[in-house]
């Protein structure tokens, strides 16, 4: 399944979370897909971004890590069913708003925390999906470079008549 995709279905499951517990259970659904969108995208995206791509990759791992790992049958794991990544650039700007929206749960859960070792989770959840979020503006911007340099190079050749 594309990459786009599994983005919105993650994004509509975090918004419906009705308790904590399944709250907590979207935030590392979201976090394992940023992680395997970084290995996707390290591995064959466009070298530019193959560096953040890799870091991206471990940040969101961190950010599955703090978590208690939710009881899900592997079809369930929306990271699983990754199977295409057609547009870096849109992918990348729908798993910043994801990230972005993973860290608002995250404060409200953390808020609502009935124990500590709850609040804690959610807090070093929060530094992962944040530095996850830089890490893909990074790669928006880099990409963003790349397009100027290709647009400047096409306007600066001598075109062919």
């Amino acid at each position: 399944m594309d990459a786009v995709r599994l983005i919105e279905t993650s994004r509509y499951a975090l918004v419906a979370g009705a308790d904590g517990r399944d709250m907590m259970t979207e935030v590392w659904q979201a976090q394992a897909l940023a992680q395997a969108i970084g290995s996707r995208l390290a591995v064959s995206g466009p070298p530019e971004l193959r560096g953040e791509a890799l870091g991206l990759t471990e940040l969101a791992g961190r950010g599955c890590g703090v978590l208690d790992p939710p009881d899900l049958d592997p079809a369930q794991m929306l990271a699983a069913r990754l199977t295409r990544l057609d547009d870096p650039r849109r992918t990348l700007l729908c798993l910043g708003n994801l990230l972005g929206e993973v860290g608002i749960a995250l404060v409200g859960l953390a808020s609502s925390a009935a124990d500590e070792t709850t609040y804690w989770q959610c807090m070093e959840a929060i530094d992962a999906a944040d530095e996850s979020r830089d890490r893909v503006m990074e790669m928006l911007r880099r990409l963003a470079a790349r397009e100027e340099a290709s647009a400047r190079e096409a306007k600066d050749s001598p075109s062919e008549v």
